[in-house]
């Protein structure tokens, strides 16, 4: 068999293939990063960033590039496979982002903290700082918040997520940064295809006790969970083993809160602390 053939040489990874683009679109174009700073109104340095691969930029960067450099019919595209590229992703946990992104619905029950596809940046730069310092967080943060974007859109999967109260008592150190965290839930928990329950610390007792789920239906009808705690992750494809975490947490989510009662819970939350509302 001959040796495939090689159509481009720039790389096959979103993330890196979206940063090798904009590099040869301003290359094409002629513009110093000053330039285009300048241009578009952004310190130049943020493209420099992008071009070098430590950020991905906002939609409204991406979008502004994209009309700069005649590129509107693709470059949003490739950065939207960029923000779901599984190679931004912690080794362990490329797998299951990876089938994350194909999910039809997804369902999870949180223990501790916001499920990732719900944290804001600020939360998420706090929960991951102890194990990430520097440019590594930067990226890490904007990894997390960037898998938000799966359940946006007309066409987002629906997505059920059971919060343990303990979820809505451990608070941020920065009260700001925690309102704000709990004003994302509310604002979430109102789009129709999300579906938030809390499970109140009178439950008591159950199944899940201390294990994150999430539960991914995928394409092919056949379902998918991951487990996580403090220690470790897990990816759980047989069958057997999904069935039984499915039926706890049936279980589980007949004790919790309707999605109705569950906002009030949270609306108490936000009229209970003492700082401003963000604006």
């Amino acid at each position: 068999m001959p040796p495939r053939r090689v159509v481009t040489g720039r790389s096959k990874e979103p993330r890196k293939r979206f940063a090798e683009e904009l590099r040869l679109l301003r290359a094409q174009k002629g513009d110093s990063l000053r330039k285009v700073g300048e241009v578009l109104g952004w310190d130049a340095s943020l493209f420099g960033k992008m071009e070098s691969g430590k950020t991905i930029g906002s939609p409204e960067v991406v979008e502004a590039l994209a009309q700069h450099y005649g590129a509107e019919e693709w470059l949003l595209t490739l950065w939207e496979l960029a923000v779901g590229d599984p190679s931004q992703f912690l080794e362990q946990y490329r797998r299951y982002m990876a089938l994350e992104q194909e999910a039809m619905s997804l369902w999870q029950y949180s223990v501790s903290a916001p499920p990732g596809l719900l944290q804001t940046p600020g939360y998420a730069r706090e929960a991951l700082t102890t194990g990430v310092k520097g440019e590594k967080l930067d990226q890490q943060v904007e990894a997390r918040v960037g898998r938000r974007t799966l359940l946006e859109g007309d066409d987002a999967p629906p997505f059920r997520v059971i919060l343990s109260e303990a979820v809505l008592r451990t608070r941020l150190r920065d009260p700001q940064e925690w309102r704000k965290q709990l004003e994302y839930l509310m604002e979430a928990a109102e789009r129709p295809n999300i579906t938030l329950h809390v499970l109140p610390f009178s439950a008591g007792p159950h199944g899940l006790m201390n294990t994150d789920t999430m539960f991914l239906r995928l394409l092919d009808g056949h379902t998918v969970a991951y487990t996580e705690n403090d220690d470790r992750g897990e990816l759980v494809e047989e069958n057997g083993r999904v069935e039984g975490l499915q039926r706890r947490y049936d279980a589980m989510r007949d004790l919790a809160l309707s999605p109705a009662e569950s906002r009030k819970f949270i609306t108490r939350l936000l009229e209970e602390m003492p700082c401003e509302p963000s604006t």
